[in-house]
C-alpha cells in the first residue's frame, strides 16, 4: 500500500464531521479527567498522615494516571490517529490528523476547566485556561500529525506508533507522578508494563507484516 491510498473520510462534509467529533471526544476527556480527579479527592482523607505517606486507591490511582501529561498526549496522538482515514491525497490525511490532535486537546482544556469552575475547584477565571489552550493548540497539531503517521505501514509509522508507549515510560522515569511513594510506584508499574507490552506488540506486528509482505 502506498502513501498515496491513504484516506480521510469523505471529502468535505467527510473532513467536518471528523474534526467536530475530535471536538466532542476531547470535551468528554477533559471532562472526565476533572470529574475522576474529583471522585478520588472525595473518598481519600488527605489530611490524614496515611494518605500523605502511603494511602493509595483505586480511584485516585486512576486520576494520577489520567491527569499525567503523557496521557494528554496520548489523547492528542490518539485522537490524529482515530480520525484520519484512507484518502489519495496523503497531504490532506496529515492536515486533518494535525487539526484533529489540536481540536482534541483545546477542547478537552476547556471542558477540564469548565467543570473544574462547575464544581468550585478553580477561580471562576479565564486567564490560566486561556495558556493551556494555546498550548493545546502548539502541541496538538504536531502530535494528531504523529497520529495520521501512525496508520501507515512504513518505518515512520511504527516510529509514530511507539511514540506514545515510549513517551509515557520516559516521562514516568524522568518526571515520575503522584501524591505519595506508593501512588508513584503503582503508576511507574503500570504505565512501564503496560509500555513494554505495547512496544512488543506493534514490533512484533510490524515486522510480521514485513514478512508477509516479502513473501
Amino acid at each position: 500500500m502506498t502513501e498515496r491510498q491513504w484516506r480521510v473520510g469523505p471529502p468535505g462534509r467527510g473532513r467536518l464531521v471528523a474534526l467536530a467529533g475530535a471536538l466532542m471526544v476531547g470535551a468528554g476527556f477533559g471532562a472526565a479527567t476533572s470529574l475522576l480527579n474529583a471522585l478520588s479527592g472525595h473518598f481519600a482523607d488527605l489530611d490524614s498522615r496515611e494518605a500523605t505517606t502511603s494511602g493509595a486507591s483505586p480511584l485516585e490511582i486512576a486520576s494520577t494516571l489520567l491527569d499525567s501529561g503523557w496521557a494528554w498526549a496520548g489523547f492528542a496522538v490518539a485522537a490524529g490517529w482515530l480520525f484520519t482515514r484512507s484518502e489519495r491525497d496523503a497531504k490532506t490525511a496529515l492536515v486533518v490528523g494535525a487539526a484533529a490532535g489540536a481540536l482534541g486537546l483545546f477542547a478537552a482544556t476547556a471542558a477540564y476547566s469548565a467543570v473544574d469552575v462547575w464544581r468550585g475547584a478553580a477561580a471562576s477565571s479565564w486567564s490560566e485556561p486561556v495558556v493551556w489552550w494555546v498550548a493545546g493548540v502548539v502541541l496538538g497539531s504536531p502530535l494528531g500529525l504523529v497520529g495520521a503517521y501512525a496508520r501507515r505501514p512504513t518505518v515512520v509509522g511504527l516510529l509514530a506508533r511507539l511514540t506514545v508507549p515510549v513517551g509515557a515510560a520516559t516521562q514516568m522515569l524522568v518526571l515520575p507522578t503522584g501524591r505519595n511513594g506508593r501512588i508513584t510506584a503503582i503508576t511507574q508499574g503500570i504505565v512501564g508494563t503496560a509500555a513494554a507490552v505495547c512496544v512488543l506488540l506493534v514490533v512484533g506486528l510490524f515486522v510480521g507484516a514485513r514478512r508477509r509482505r516479502a513473501t
